[in-house]
């Protein structure tokens, strides 16, 4: 038994620490999807921006001022985008919105191929997070042991600042009725910007600690981990923060689990079997509400 949990613990961490990392990007997807019904295709791109971010900031400026560039303009590239892509088009039809979320990911996407050609980025190591450390005589990043403390702590703060503060009860009170709360005098549009705000910078700080364990960005590196939040998000029930994190910690435990057993190449394959398990027994998810249509 002992000698099973050495051989496996390598992968456990690794899965604690990814399924971390998804958690902050999958919290962006349910908040948005809770305040406006939108999936945000372009979220996993957003990711993806803020570590070419990083990689051209570091190399003409120190680290300890790259890091708080990188949040900013990750943050503004998110505000941007919903001022840009979704607020005109707020009336619309939600295939409407659904569309020109694609386009923007595409757009990103394309942007990054241009500026950086196609080639591979390395990624900078970030000085103690890349450091390596022992846990019961398994070797692994500093970044592993980080990242699901972090994520906890950031997810608690989030938690509280939307159950006692009054933009987030501004936040609830749309989740639950965007035109009741656009009578009573609610500012969406902030609303709407504030949360968007939220999922960039969360997405920006989860792209700080993926990229330190995965240091090649290429302009689809944000593709893969977006469609697993995603999944996570629906697994955990779309809308729930508490479930979208519960699913990222699964899903991250799990494919690394798969990793281990040597069927690396199912690892992807798993996550999505899993959407479609899920979608088919317990389609809100697991901490999902079930709608109930007004009449």
């Amino acid at each position: 038994m002992s000698d099973f949990i050495s051989a496996n613990l390598p992968y456990l961490l690794a899965g604690i620490s990814v399924g971390g990392q998804y958690a902050l990007i999958a919290i962006g997807y349910t908040m948005v999807y809770g305040i406006l019904r939108l999936i945000n295709f372009a979220h996993g791109d957003v990711f993806m921006v803020a570590g070419l971010v990083m990689i051209y900031t570091t190399a003409s400026l120190p680290m300890y001022v790259s890091i708080p560039i990188v949040l900013v303009a990750t943050v503004l590239l998110g505000f941007l985008i919903e001022r840009v892509a979704y607020k005109p088009l707020r009336s619309a039809p939600r295939m409407s919105v659904m569309i020109s979320a694609i386009g923007v990911s595409y757009l990103l996407q394309n942007c990054a191929l241009y500026f950086t050609g196609g080639l591979p980025q390395t990624y900078p190591s970030i000085p103690w997070l890349s450091n390596s450390v022992e846990i019961f005589g398994a070797t692994t990043k500093m970044v592993t042991v980080v990242t699901p403390v972090l994520t906890i702590i950031l997810v608690v703060v989030l938690v509280l600042l939307i159950k006692y503060t009054k933009i987030g009860m501004a936040m609830r009170a749309v989740s639950r009725d965007f035109e009741t709360s656009q009578l009573m005098g609610i500012k969406i549009n902030s609303v709407i910007s504030f949360t968007f705000v939220i999922g960039c910078f969360l997405a920006a700080v989860g792209s700080l600690l993926y990229f330190t364990n995965y240091q090649s960005v290429i302009p689809t590196s944000g593709a893969m981990p977006g469609l697993k939040a995603f999944v996570a998000a629906v697994f955990g029930g779309i809308g729930s923060i508490p479930g979208a994190v519960i699913g990222a910690f699964i899903i991250g435990i799990c494919e690394n689990i798969i990793k281990g057993a040597g069927l690396t190449t199912f690892s992807d394959a798993f996550t999505f079997v899993l959407l479609i398990v899920i979608l088919m027994v317990k389609p809100t998810g697991i901490f999902g509400e079930k709608a109930t249509d007004k009449v």
